[in-house]
């Protein structure tokens, strides 16, 4: 029994020292290596996501695309553009059935946008900066938002209007008096988008019965109808013509550095139109397109965008131009922009057969 039981102590005392004589492992910290992701860093945001993307863009804004580089440089994205009435545009559009390859449309008059919007080709959209755009120059439900105020008015040749001995107009109805029969240039509002603004606009403004009225009055001092809005003010700068009735914009007070033009803005009544900014349904590239109408409508793109070409901008905190301090922004007609785009069909057919083949 002694035996025993001093064996069972020298199996106890062998355990014991083993065991007190090993090491217990511990797992020593590592340093990682310099330049070894760790896996605790921030993940990286990608500024450029769409870089190396290119969109084609419809435009009719006058210096939108001096503004194109710096959107490159600030997303990547390269841009096609394609100068286009805003008419003419919709037409293409109609022929197309809405398929068309461009993924935006830039500027214009809004009375096409709403066309298009009705015939299903635009794609809404509400970008986050809407909240600092007046919604009275988007359409409701994100089919366009607006980018700028464009009001209309006339440009005058100095130089032909003394040569001729006559004063500037200075309202709508000074425009259709006949001493200056032959001397007053405009464009087709079928085509121009501005100058079918100024129709529907001074329709609203005066009722229908005047308003055709004074149209045909003024028809009669004007020999042909300009195809595109742009060109009025170039045939007075060059002197074909004594007036032109025109958007007014930067260019068209630049005008007057290398030429003897002045800006009107008419005291009784001045029309106006938002330029529009939208996203064609027909694009494959929606995102990119988001990020194009985002950054437009940002204070940044607007600014440039007033740099590229000086306009009132549809933001508040991006200041109008100094050149454009003279808008009396009172006389601007009360404009219902969904009775403009529903009228479209029928003022034009009048004005067609007011007008003819002019």
């Amino acid at each position: 029994m002694k035996r025993l039981i001093a064996l069972i102590l020298i199996f106890t005392m062998m355990f014991t020292f083993t065991a007190c004589g090993k090491k217990p492992t511990v797992e020593e910290p590592t340093t990682p290596e310099t330049g070894q992701d760790t896996g605790k860093d921030k993940e990286e945001v990608n500024e450029k996501p769409f870089e190396g993307t290119t969109l084609e863009v419809l435009f009719a804004y006058g210096g939108a695309d001096n503004s194109f580089p710096a959107f490159t440089e600030k997303t990547g994205i390269k841009i096609e553009a394609l100068s286009m009435s805003t008419g003419s545009a919709l037409a293409k559009l109609q022929a197309e059935n809405g398929k068309t390859t461009a993924d935006i449309w830039f500027g214009g008059g809004v009375d096409s946008y709403l066309n298009a919007r009705d015939l299903g080709y635009l794609e809404p959209y509400k970008s986050p900066n809407l909240s600092a755009i007046n919604p009275q120059y988007c359409d409701k439900d994100g089919h366009f938002s607006g980018l700028a105020l464009v009001p209309a008015g006339f440009i005058v040749n100095n130089d032909l209007l003394k040569e001729k001995g006559l004063e500037a107009p200075k309202t709508w109805e000074d425009l259709a008096d006949p001493k200056y029969k032959g001397e007053v240039m405009m464009a087709n509002p079928a085509i121009s988008g501005t100058n079918y603004a100024i129709v529907s606009g001074l329709i609203q403004a005066w009722g229908e019965e005047k308003a055709w009225d004074y149209f045909k009055r003024l028809d009669k001092n004007i020999e042909f109808y300009a195809k595109g809005g742009g060109e009025p003010l170039d045939k007075v700068a060059a002197g074909e013509f004594a007036i032109g009735v025109v958007a007014i914009t930067g260019g068209t007070f630049a005008a007057g550095d290398t030429n003897p033009t002045s800006v009107v803005y008419p005291e009784d009544l001045i029309p106006w139109t938002p330029a529009p900014i939208a996203i064609f349904k027909a694009t494959e590239k929606l995102e990119a397109a988001k990020v194009f109408v985002d950054w437009y409508l940002s204070q940044e793109g607007q600014t440039i965008l007033r740099e590229a070409d000086a306009r009132i901008m549809a933001r508040d905190d991006v200041d109008a131009p100094e050149l454009m301090s003279g808008l009396d922004k009172s006389k601007l007609i009360d404009f219902d922009l969904e009775l403009m785009g529903k009228d479209r069909d029928a003022i034009l057919e009048r004005w067609g057969a007011l007008v003819g083949d002019k």
